[in-house]
């Protein structure tokens, strides 16, 4: 796969699997911007890594869940890189709460983050993205599952779905397609954090294979899904988990 003269943008990329796809992206030849919130040092360190490695890339700050940060997000990216072709909305927040503790708050930051997020970054993508772009969006397989606690994180992937699904065909007419990669249960900070190593291996046994999914494993999927070979899939919700039930 080659994607030399694209420009990726990924949001939240300073860990996870946002900076595992920021560096399959760059080292398939794409300039990257590692969008990050808060978390400057790491991000920093995700355009180092790519840069020792031959790359190119740009840490720029914005809050996704902020329209105005999201405007300016694209706006620098097109100062510094001229043209957006990938746009991977990445950037979410998972909190575990059973129904009788969800606050306001707890509500409105996932929603804020999770959707909101990447509606508007997809509006941005609409406004400026060349033709022949792609857009990733990042739903969930524990949408598909009925687990305590993740009702309204499952919810704001839900609708990051059907906005998946409503879209494919206003962005059609510019040859964009937009896609939904669902993980499984994946290593890494968000969400390894607060579990026992007794609920983490709950949720290895709940796959074919017996163990968590991997940064990369996730990274490899939308490999395909910003390749040419896959202009024919938009608004599909890819479940990528491993056989989770």
């Amino acid at each position: 796969m080659s994607l030399n003269g694209k420009v990726a943008i990924v949001t939240g990329a300073s860990r996870g699997i946002g900076r595992q796809t920021a560096i399959h992206l760059a080292m398939s030849g794409a300039k990257v911007v590692v969008n990050y919130a808060s978390n400057r040092g790491s991000a920093d360190e995700v355009v180092q890594a790519i840069e020792q490695a031959g790359g190119e890339a740009a840490a720029i700050r914005a809050d996704v869940s902020k329209v105005s940060e999201v405007e300016a997000l694209f706006a620098e990216t097109l100062e510094r890189f001229g043209r957006v072709d990938i746009l991977i909305n990445n950037a979410g927040v998972m909190e575990t709460t059973l129904l009788p503790d969800v606050t306001e708050e707890i509500f409105d930051r996932q929603f804020a983050i999770n959707v909101k997020g990447t509606y508007f970054a997809s509006q941005q993508a609409m406004k400026h993205m060349a033709p022949g772009g792609t857009i990733v969006n990042f739903s969930t397989s524990v949408s598909g599952a009925m687990l305590p606690g993740y009702s309204v994180y499952a919810a704001t992937k839900g609708a990051v779905e059907q906005l998946t699904r409503q879209l494919a065909k206003e962005f059609g007419p510019k040859d964009i397609v937009i896609n939904c990669i669902a993980p499984g249960q994946v290593a890494t900070e968000l969400f390894l954090n607060g579990k026992s190593e007794e609920q983490v291996d709950y949720y290895r046994r709940m796959n074919a294979f017996g163990r968590l999914g991997e940064p990369e494993d996730i990274a490899n999927a939308i490999d395909l899904l910003v390749s040419d070979k896959a202009r024919w899939m938009t608004g599909q919700t890819i479940r990528v988990n491993g056989g989770f039930n």
